[in-house]
């Protein structure tokens, strides 16, 4: 008894992502058997903001934290809690178990089963009526006209046929929409009275419907799953499976103090169930397409991400995600709140190191291996300036699986760096360019024309690969990353694993590299990128390298995005050049002549990408996929860009879902597994070998 008194206090309560954790005073009412809340001790004379009974909850310490428990009611509610200590948590889950468990047994030896009493809410509709009164002639089942179907004695159950998938789904329908009448009748009873919203039995009913609703949904997937495991071996091969329509959930009907619609398809907005009823990609179709540069415009958007004010406004969910996380925790499959993403997709972010197409392909222009390789080190170090758009530290989309993007630049011939003496557009008998059969007979442009693709090829881990070459110069770039972010304390750290090839086919030479780690520092405040490690570039053929340090800010002074690096000779170990000064600044480059030259990185031009119009975009190309994100956040809707996000996210998540109960592989559209990487379908480097091999078998 002593474990059975009533106890009162403080308790954090969470709300929702937005609103995030909030003091409230909570009320164990055991007489009662329930548990209220109220805004504060003051307001405790005045009715509860929540009440939920204890009879049939469960109680459970939650492993996030030594602080936090839930509440979950036998109506389905729950409430997520935390106290200030473990000690204060132990308090109120021991006494809330006790409690729960003492009117849990109550309600066994007090009432009778429920099949047994009957009443009617014939009367709860109105206002004028009298009190609601029991009458043994009309119970539940006869009010909420719930059918029960018996088969004729003797008869067996006929085998389910594929057509009858879309009968049992109509049922199914219609049985929804029935246990929400049921919930919605129950929930408008009166408070008080001889037959109330919080009567033991219509409780108990209440939860029980909606379990046997969760069951009733997990029944037709297996029957789903039955009928594509029977029709596998018949179905064209690349056919993929797909839900008659998107499995029910039961769980998010009904919220703490949130009214319910009914139904909540309806409330959607048109471009989001768009979004959820898209088909699985590889229903769609996975060959590659030439995407023709002609097609293509120049890019007009200008989304700066230079709102430092949303960030102060939305401090309460950061420190919200900060309590979910812990030390080194992998965010790869945290959701972060929508304010704190770009405007675009990951995936096009790399497309933007490539904004200075003028000093990509100046690089095989080089007269030297040694001044190729400086070259190359110089465009290396002005890609990361653009890539980021504006101060702030914003996160791009993370893409989804078989998103694609594609986009071209082209860059006037005049205006690429060449060699002393010579044009760009000339070439040495030896290092004359063999075109691709389809340029061959063209008139020659005036300018360079460099084309980009990009692939989300995996989701976890979450593996980009993308391509870019330039024909006309007989080079092409190829990489993949997968990038692995971490909880650092006050910073979020990604990791960028993989590599990337420069293939400069004039010269047979190859580059490999690899990517520097980003970090976003102050999250609580305004927070920032800082690029840090050590990052290497070589060139096995010529036997030259360069080593490059990103520098992150020491905890007391020195500067910010700091460079240092040097190009040497693998063979005679000779420093042929050094670099340093601010990769988003000035850089400063130090030759072993003693020349000096400086690159001001503010004052680069910046060639802008040509792109599709979106309605000439494939559904699974970036800015076609999130382009109802991308207008909410435009125009400063974040609850609307938080559900455009949610559907596709979900989708995702019910695609992979069905793949891995169906055992269908995931099939890419443009780029082939290579060993520990992904290499483009049809790189430059193939077209050319093959170019050159019809020529020779010609001759």
């Amino acid at each position: 008894s002593d474990h059975m008194e009533n106890i009162c206090g403080y308790l954090m309560k969470y709300t929702n992502l937005v609103t995030g954790w909030q003091y409230r005073y909570f009320v164990l009412n055991n007489d009662a058997g329930l548990l209220e809340y109220f805004v504060n001790e003051q307001s405790r004379h005045l009715k509860p903001r929540g009440t939920l009974q204890l009879a049939g909850a469960v109680i459970s310490p939650s492993d996030e934290d030594s602080h936090t428990f839930t509440f979950n009611a036998a109506s389905g509610e729950q409430y997520k809690l935390r106290a200030t200590d473990a000690k204060e948590r132990q308090h109120w889950v021991s006494r809330l178990q006790i409690c729960t468990q003492h009117h849990t047994e109550a309600i066994g030896k007090n009432n009778p089963p429920l099949k047994s009493r009957s009443f009617s809410l014939a009367s709860q509709g109105s206002t004028n009526s009298p009190g609601v009164q029991r009458r043994p002639s009309q119970n539940a089942v006869s009010f909420f006209n719930v059918g029960h179907h018996r088969l004729p004695t003797g008869k067996r159950v006929p085998i389910m046929q594929p057509d009858h998938l879309v009968d049992v789904r109509e049922m199914m329908s219609q049985a929804e929409g029935q246990q929400r009448d049921l919930i919605r009748s129950i929930e408008c009873l009166p408070a008080s009275g001889h037959l109330t919203s919080l009567d033991q039995d219509l409780l108990m009913l209440k939860a029980t419907s909606m379990a046997t609703m969760n069951c009733l949904n997990d029944c037709f997937h297996i029957l789903q799953l039955q009928h594509a495991s029977q029709q596998k071996g018949s179905l064209p091969a690349g056919t993929t499976i797909s839900w008659l329509e998107p499995k029910i959930s039961l769980a998010n009907h009904f919220k703490n103090g949130a009214a319910q619609n009914f139904p909540a398809e309806i409330n959607k907005p048109a471009s989001v169930r768009e979004e959820q009823s898209i088909a699985e990609p590889c229903q769609l179709t996975r060959e590659p397409e030439e995407i023709n540069p002609d097609e293509e415009l120049e890019d007009i958007c200008d989304d700066k991400e230079d709102d430092l004010g949303a960030v102060e406004e939305q401090r309460s969910v950061i420190l919200h995600l900060l309590s979910q996380l812990k030390l080194g925790m992998d965010l790869t499959r945290v959701v972060l709140p929508t304010f704190i993403l770009e405007k675009r997709s990951l995936l096009e972010m790399y497309a933007d190191f490539m904004s200075h197409p003028d000093l990509f392909i100046g690089i095989t222009n080089g007269s030297s291996p040694e001044e190729r390789m400086i070259r190359f080190v110089e465009y290396y170090l002005t890609s990361f300036h653009e890539g980021r758009k504006g101060a702030i530290a914003k996160k791009p989309y993370n893409p989804i699986i078989g998103e694609t993007f594609h986009c071209s630049w082209r860059m006037p011939k005049s205006n690429v760096a060449t060699d002393a003496g010579t044009n760009s557009s000339a070439h040495t008998p030896s290092e004359q360019v063999t075109l691709p059969k389809e340029l061959e007979g063209q008139a020659e442009p005036d300018y360079y024309t460099v084309k980009f693709v990009a692939e989300q090829v995996s989701h976890h881990p979450p593996v980009s690969g993308f391509y870019a070459e330039c024909v006309e110069r007989n080079m092409c770039v190829n990489a993949h990353v997968w990038t692995k972010s971490k909880f650092l304390g006050m910073s979020i750290g990604v990791t960028m694993v993989g590599e990337g090839v420069l293939h400069l086919l004039e010269h047979g030479e190859e580059y490999t590299f690899s990517l520097p780690c980003a970090y976003a520092r102050s999250i609580l405040t305004v927070p920032w990128v800082e690029l840090g490690g050590k990052v290497n570039i070589n060139c096995a053929k010529t036997g030259y390298s360069a080593s490059i340090n990103f520098h992150t800010k020491p905890f007391y002074g020195g500067k910010l995005h700091r460079v240092t690096g040097e190009v040497k000779q693998n063979m005679t170990n000779t420093v042929v050049c050094r670099v340093q000064g601010e990769w988003n600044s000035v850089l400063e480059f130090t030759y072993n002549n003693g020349e000096t030259k400086y690159v001001d990185l503010t004052k680069l031009s910046v060639t802008r990408k040509r792109v599709r119009p979106l309605e000439k975009q494939g559904p699974f190309e970036s800015r076609r996929l999130w382009q109802h994100v991308t207008e909410s956040l435009r125009d400063g809707d974040i609850d609307k860009a938080t559900e455009h996000k949610r559907a596709l996210e979900e989708r995702q998540r019910n695609e992979e879902r069905l793949r891995a109960e169906t055992e269908t592989p995931w099939c890419t559209k443009y780029f082939l597994k290579d060993g520990d990487g992904w290499v483009y379908h049809k790189p430059l480097w193939k077209t050319v070998c093959a170019a050159q091999t019809q020529q020779t078998d010609s001759n």
